[in-house]
């Protein structure tokens, strides 16, 4: 169980290069690096040096916390996140986002890669996310509420800002981007879902499915950060479609699709 002692020791080892307030965050997900390459970046944080910040440990996760500039904006950027199946408690998962929090974000944008569970997407659609639904065995809020960083039961009213989902939209429908809005769902993972499983998360309501982004989420939230999310659909999990994926082909299709994930990304910022 992390104190605020804890956030504030990693904070104040980062004080150490960067000693101005950043409003943009970003997490990248699997295979969603190229944005790293448009930051005039002024520096790069192993997240192996810092105290008390996880490891990540999944292929194409880089580990590493980038400062500099993006479309003349200051940003701080996650190149690699952490899951709860590689063992990490939901606060650890969500540890970055107070660090964020410290250093003055205000907007988080969160990317990660997911399996559609609507029969409507295709292989490479981009899904802006308007909802999630928590399938997660926990919560990075249980125990004991750190005021500091906000209120003992956050509201997850409008838990992705109305006014990003709409911009991200209008600006992709404007690039002839296939952009889907719907709702994603968090699972433990790491094993992918059986056929049965992604016949019961789109009867629950969900449009496509991953194993991250909600424990941030719901601590960026709970320290009133305002919250972009987007997935890249990589697999289908709809009948008659399902088929053995790997993760080679997963991070493929991120590669191939990244570029406009990331072009959005960079018109919120402006």
């Amino acid at each position: 169980m992390f104190e605020y002692k804890h956030y504030k020791e990693s904070f104040d080892f980062i004080r150490k290069f960067v000693d101005s307030e950043i409003r943009k965050g970003i997490i990248l997900g699997t295979g969603l690096s190229e944005l790293v390459a448009r930051i005039d970046i002024d520096h790069s944080i192993d997240y192996s040096d810092i105290p008390h910040f996880p490891l990540s440990t999944v292929e194409s996760h880089k580990g590493k916390l980038i400062f500099g500039q993006l479309e003349g904006q200051d940003v701080v950027v996650m190149q690699g996140r952490f899951h709860f199946y590689e063992g990490y408690s939901m606060e650890e998962v969500a540890f970055g986002v107070r660090i964020m929090k410290l250093l003055g974000v205000s907007d988080l944008f969160i990317s990660n890669v997911s399996g559609s569970l609507n029969p409507e997407y295709n292989i490479g659609d981009i899904m802006i996310i308007e909802d999630h639904i928590n399938l997660l065995p926990g919560n990075p809020l249980i125990g004991k509420n750190l005021e500091e960083f906000g209120p003992r039961f956050p509201d997850m009213l409008n838990a992705y800002s109305p006014s990003l989902v709409m911009k991200a939209y209008e600006f992709a429908k404007s690039n002839n981007y296939p952009v889907r809005k719907g709702v994603y769902v968090s699972v433990m993972g790491p094993n992918l879902e059986t056929p049965a499983e992604y016949k019961f998360l789109r009867t629950i309501g969900a449009d496509a499915v991953g194993m991250s982004t909600i424990p941030e989420v719901i601590v960026a939230r709970h320290a009133d950060i305002n919250v972009f999310g987007i997935s890249i659909i990589t697999d289908l999990g709809v009948a008659g479609k399902i088929k053995k994926v790997n993760v080679a082909e997963i991070i493929e299709v991120a590669n191939n699709t990244q570029p406009k994930l990331t072009n959005i990304i960079t018109h919120l910022l402006t």
